[in-house]
């Protein structure tokens, strides 16, 4: 099996959790070189990657093909325009960039270069959100009409991540740190919109950056598709609530793989690694062929980040697709930077 070098920049909850646990249990990958500015806590598990002390430092160093830039949203630009100057194809987390037109340039440059860029959409990887393509997919609900898709949490308290919650941080705060994933999910599901209305702001106040947000997509067939986030949830909603001319699917938020990992998951290779549901999570309730009314409680099937690395595997060796190229997730900025526009000023923004 080919073997592909890897670089790490950063080694904090996202290396550790997201991308560090996967390119070990990969035969296709080998983390070779891994960013810590000041620890070394790396060596417990992966003694095998030399430390450097910089991206600088390890692009110039390492012979590695493949880099993950992990690290804060405000530092992603530099660090993926130099990991594509270096002549490294490039994995990035989401949130792209802080803007459009910051993507714009990185994927220009990825082109010259002719090298990969890829946005590191995992939850297109989660169980539910696999559970609702699969039944919007089957038909059974119809033309879809409308559509919800949440993403709640309840921390009223500071999380202590600058670059997060500061709101002087460019690229801080909720609408582009969740709303990266529902912006993509309804994306992959709808399409593109034609307009859209947002709402922006803390919660927590004015110290603090946009921790809720309600962004409405209006698509030219009449749908409706609302994303909504809030960090003063206690109760959960379903995050899906999908609705057809024939039915509606409801859906919750069920993957557990980042909690599992945090707790010491090992994800494996080639199957499922996750715990298997102890019940129901998902309710379909439609109109069969007959006009009868069917209401059918439902089970997702297990989400697996590693096919995420699989399929980089195989567009490396194999040249097969590229999972979430990034000239597709401007897509997604646009609709970001959108929203921002829109809850500033009031307006219905065309896209």
């Amino acid at each position: 099996m080919q073997l592909v070098k890897v670089g790490l920049c950063a080694f904090g909850m996202s290396g550790k959790i997201f991308h560090a646990p996967f390119l070990k249990e990969h035969p296709g990958f080998f983390l070779s070189a891994i960013v810590e500015r000041s620890k070394e806590e790396s060596k417990e598990k992966y003694s095998d990657a030399t430390i450097y002390r910089s991206v600088e430092e390890m692009l110039q160093n390492a012979d590695i093909e493949l880099v993950v830039v992990n690290t804060p949203v405000q530092t992603h630009f530099e660090y993926v325009k130099m990991a594509l100057e270096a002549g490294k194809n490039v994995i990035v987390e989401k949130p792209f960039t802080v803007n459009v037109s910051q993507a714009e340039e990185l994927v220009k440059l990825a082109e010259q270069k002719g090298l990969f860029l890829s946005v590191y959409q995992n939850r297109r990887f989660d169980r539910d959100y696999l559970q609702v393509q699969k039944i919007i997919n089957e038909g059974k609900l119809g033309n879809i009409k409308e559509a919800e898709i949440r993403f709640d949490r309840f921390r009223t308290t500071a999380s202590g991540k600058a670059h997060k919650e500061d709101p002087q941080a460019v690229g801080s705060g909720s609408l582009h740190d969740l709303g990266s994933h529902l912006v993509d999910q309804a994306v992959q599901y709808f399409g593109f919109p034609d307009k859209l209305f947002a709402d922006v702001f803390s919660m927590k106040g004015a110290e603090f950056a946009n921790d809720y947000f309600e962004i409405l997509l209006y698509y030219k067939n009449d749908l409706r598709v609302r994303l909504k986030s809030s960090v003063f949830t206690k109760e959960a909603h379903f995050a899906y609530s999908i609705h057809g001319e024939k039915g509606s699917f409801l859906q919750e938020r069920t993957d557990n793989q980042e909690n599992e990992l945090a707790a010491g998951a090992i994800p494996t290779y080639r199957q499922d690694w996750t715990q298997p549901l102890k019940e129901a999570d998902g309710i379909l309730n439609y109109l069969n062929e007959n006009s009868e009314t069917e209401r059918i409680l439902t089970s997702s099937e297990p989400g697996n980040y590693m096919n995420y690395y699989q399929n980089i595997y195989e567009h490396i060796v194999f040249g097969y697709y590229l999972p979430s190229p990034a000239e597709e997730v401007i897509q997604n900025m646009k609709i970001i930077d959108a929203a921002w526009e829109s809850s500033n000023n009031g307006n219905v923004v065309s896209l």
